[in-house]
């Protein structure tokens, strides 16, 4: 895809209604051939709208004039791009774990949770979080959390009455971050969009919540680690592995080989993606042009929902 393109479809698409420093940022940049240029030396993968942004902001690019921010990020243009090259748009976002809560709830438990890109591992505390579905409000047994995740819904969706209890939280991801580690929360507040008060405030508490608690995460590639981890799981448990826009980073032929692996193990599979992203869905959900981003919500190859890509809505087409 053309440069240019792809941060105007980041604008329309994703920032737009979500962040409109974002929307106007990337619009602007897609006018500009000299900010273009800088960002197309970086190999492909590494153009992203949201990780070149977020490296900017890590290093002081962070003027809302473009003028000035322009300026600011020629001048640190060599910081930044080194930072995009080593980073990962890891945005470990907590909101997501409203959207799998009804799919995860409706599982026997105990639960074991495994999360294939982790990040930080923040939705892997579906039981440790409150939710608000509209009216309805679900709290841990011990009370309301700090973390307070607001998600409106349409169609049947099963919203449980109760939490499901998780016995065992693990995952992996090329690079885990560590919640109680300052440098790594610093890169993951700088993915949280500007004007995204809510959620800069849930990512800190959710942090709390997991550096009081660590997950057992490893380093390596999904497809090479994921039946070490469920093999690893509770004999007594419910396996489910999980993951939330990540197969969309992986090629097409990782991506089946993934697919295919999940499916062979003694596990659950519940699968967060977008659009298009596994490609046998492509005919068996709805068409619901919005123009936004979502994703498409599935349990054991079934999907079931849109979900908004942070969390903030699901739409349900499944079952009731």
């Amino acid at each position: 895809m053309d440069l240019a393109q792809r941060f105007r479809d980041f604008a329309h698409r994703e920032a737009n209604g979500n962040s409109p420093l974002y929307h106007r940022r990337a619009l602007e940049i897609a006018e500009d051939p000299a900010v273009l240029a800088l960002i197309a030396a970086l190999p492909t993968g590494k153009q992203q709208p949201n990780l070149v942004l977020a490296a900017a902001r890590v290093h002081g690019a962070i003027a809302v004039p473009y003028r000035d921010f322009r300026e600011q990020l020629i001048t640190h243009w060599p910081s930044i791009a080194a930072t995009a090259l080593t980073r990962r748009t890891q945005t470990n976002e907590a909101g997501r774990a409203a959207t799998l809560l009804p799919v995860l709830a409706r599982l026997p438990g105990p639960l074991s949770l495994i999360e294939v890109g982790a990040s930080a591992g923040l939705c892997l505390y579906p039981d440790r979080y409150s939710y608000r579905y509209g009216a309805l409000a679900l709290d841990p047994a011990d009370g309301p959390s700090s973390v307070v995740l607001r998600c409106t819904t349409t169609g049947a969706v099963p919203i449980p009455q109760r939490l499901p209890e998780v016995v065992h939280r693990a995952g992996v991801d090329l690079n885990p971050l560590d919640a109680a580690d300052i440098r790594d929360r610093e890169w993951l507040e700088a993915l949280v969009w500007p004007g995204q008060d809510d959620r800069l405030s849930r990512l800190r508490n959710a942090c709390a919540i997991a550096a009081a608690n660590p997950p057992a995460l490893v380093t390596g590639d999904l497809n090479e680690r994921v039946a070490e981890l469920v093999d690893a799981a509770p004999r007594d448990s419910t396996v489910v592995v999980f993951h939330s826009a990540v197969l969309t980073y992986l090629p097409p032929a990782a991506r089946e080989g993934f697919i295919a692996a999940v499916r062979a193990l003694p596990c659950h599979w519940v699968s967060q993606e977008g659009t298009g992203v596994i490609a046998e869905f492509t005919d068996r959900v709805p068409v619901r042009d919005s123009g936004r981003a979502r994703m498409v919500l599935a349990i054991d190859g079934e999907p079931v929902a849109y979900a908004g890509p942070h969390g903030q809505s699901l739409d349900w087409f499944g079952p009731a």
